[in-house]
């Protein structure tokens, strides 16, 4: 399995800075780079979202806890429910059978 590439603030910064400047295309740009062109358009998204605060962290950060709680109940009341509907198909295809 091959880890995921991490880049620099600086280097972010300049590919960012590179494609504003406009000398090469985006894909020729993300070649020389040795980058996803779609990756040049999301961190100058970044910058222009978060400005001087973009990029700052490792990445993505771990998700709430509280999140996942919400996710699990949600996922919990969907299953019951589903539970619900295939007793009561059991019991009334049990009916017909007798």
């Amino acid at each position: 399995m091959s880890k995921r590439k991490t880049f620099s603030e600086a280097f972010k910064r300049e590919a960012v800075r590179l494609l504003e400047q406009g000398d090469k295309s985006p894909s020729e740009l993300a070649i020389d780079l040795g980058i996803r062109r779609n990756q040049l358009y999301k961190w100058q998204a970044q910058i222009r979202k978060h400005g001087d605060a973009a990029f700052q962290g490792p990445g993505r950060k771990p998700p709430d806890p509280d999140d996942e709680v919400l996710r699990l109940r949600k996922e919990l009341a969907e299953l019951k429910e589903e539970n619900e509907i295939l007793k009561k198909a059991a019991a009334y295809f049990a009916k017909e059978l007798k």
